[in-house]
């Protein structure tokens, strides 16, 4: 029996979709038939089950697992909670690949799953395997179904983010923005010293206080009135699935993803002289920067959680991060992206470095950036567009960078821009030392649009 999957849902990094429309339990039962067949055929037959706390996910959860077992793998179901407590499952139970259902920071009407495979990041190419598995409806058939058995793991795991902590006792602000992120953080705060107040950690799928992703501006405003009004060292906010971290310090400050980089480099470095640190084509040069400074090999990969994981294996790199807050330590834990591990180690850094967080930013190089401008362009034209600007770019001997996209650097500072793996559309960001400096690579990113009949529109930045 063949099944088609609506073509927006499987996507680079994960399968996604919109409740009812474009993804449902006919979806999620087709994804465990196909995951389950591919794992089978690689010689494994157990699989961790975890959800966040939309309200579908548990309706999903129950199709996943039928289809996982109909084709002949055991299921354990770990519960409710952030996405890197199923990457926790998978690291240290005895199975053999993990799936998470979670829409991350979506909308509520979004749900999708995230997956791991004999412990290696399962994206692109296998994400499409599954499609073609249904398409021809090639899927084991079991005699007997898998077994099912359910294993609350949310305790152990919290007691592995604390393992070994080195910070000391700080005030904090913690937003969980309602996500699934938040039963772990209460547990979590319980057992760190100092004084911590919690936001929004009761699990809501409507997300009535604000959308849960600590990269836009405005889903910080709580936590800065919480520093603010009671005079705290600094607040910590987390996205819808846990494994995106968003920092302010003491003045209200954000502490962006590549900057939190750069302070969680210094201990790594310190226990391990000389190793490759990688940071995302989206990350300020200043990231670069200081890695080199502190003894280590500054690495610039592509974006996207996938990616990352893969080449930090590659190179055996003990730290890696993405602009957008996903932080990856395989540093005394296992390579993945975990927010709440990322935030205990960040207090460690913030204590072992003398400073105050509010310090370490303002320490920080005084560079300017745009935010993320994004471009709308059609699915069939994004790539396209990246591949004449490069050539017109190389053609005129510009300095430029092709990891993922284009990097160009120029005397003013540098300027990226890539297709999203995720939409339609096309990614833009530029960084100077000063404003007419940013002006002048804003005004080089229009040119190379307007060559390709792109017009930059309001819809640029966020």
């Amino acid at each position: 029996m063949s099944y088609t999957f609506h073509p927006t849902s499987l996507r680079e990094y994960d399968i996604r979709g919109v409740i009812g429309d474009t993804l449902g339990p006919d979806d999620a039962r087709a994804i465990g038939r196909g995951f389950a067949t591919l794992l089978r055929r690689a010689g494994g037959t157990r699989v961790a089950v975890g959800w966040d706390g939309r309200e579908s996910s548990p309706m999903l959860a129950d199709a996943l697992v039928e289809g996982l077992t109909a084709s002949g793998c055991d299921v354990v179901r770990v519960g409710l909670g952030p996405t890197p407590m199923l990457y926790y499952a998978e690291a240290v139970l005895e199975v053999d690949g993990g799936i998470m259902i979670t829409g991350s920071h979506n909308p509520p009407s979004y749900n999708g799953f995230k997956m791991a495979f004999q412990h290696r990041p399962f994206f692109g190419a296998d994400i499409q395997q599954i499609g073609k598995l249904a398409s021809e409806g090639d899927w084991e058939e079991a005699e007997t179904p898998g077994q099912v058995s359910d294993f609350d793991i949310l305790d152990q795991y919290v007691g592995r983010l604390v393992a070994g902590y080195q910070g000391g006792a700080f005030r904090v602000a913690w937003d969980a923005g309602n996500g699934a992120a938040g039963p772990a953080l209460e547990k979590l705060a319980a057992q760190l010293p100092g004084e911590h107040h919690l936001l929004f950690t009761d699990v809501d799928s409507r997300f009535p206080n604000h959308h849960p992703d600590p990269t836009e501006e405005k889903n910080l405003e709580h936590l800065r009135a919480e520093v603010r009004e009671k005079g705290l060292d600094f607040g910590i906010a987390f996205d819808g699935d846990g494994d995106r971290i968003g920092a302010i310090d003491g003045e209200g400050r954000i502490v962006w993803g590549d900057q939190l980089l750069a302070i969680l480099t210094e201990p790594v470095l310190k226990a391990e002289p000389g190793a490759t640190i990688i940071g995302d084509v989206k990350a300020s040069q200043a990231l670069y920067d200081r890695i080199a400074e502190l003894g280590g090999k500054p690495l610039m990969w592509k974006t996207g959680h996938s990616h990352i994981k893969a080449k930090m294996k590659d190179v055996h790199a003990p730290l890696a991060g993405e602009m957008s807050g996903h932080i990856f330590f395989a540093h005394d834990y296992y390579g993945y992206d975990d927010a709440l591990y990322a935030a205990v180690r960040l207090l460690g850094a913030v204590r072992l470095s003398g400073k105050s967080l509010t310090e370490l930013k303002s320490e920080m190089p005084a560079v300017l950036n745009t935010p993320e401008m994004r471009f709308q362009v059609d699915e069939s034209r994004k790539f396209a567009v990246v591949d004449e600007v490069l050539d017109r770019l190389e053609k005129a001997g510009a300095d430029v960078n092709r990891t993922d996209g284009a990097r160009v650097t120029t005397a003013d500072g540098w300027w990226l821009l890539r297709a999203s793996n995720t939409q339609d559309v096309l990614v833009a960001r530029a960084e100077a030392k000063d404003q007419a400096g940013l002006d002048r690579l804003v005004a080089q990113i229009d040119e190379q649009l307007a060559a390709s009949g792109i017009m930059r529109g309001p819809q640029a930045g966020h």
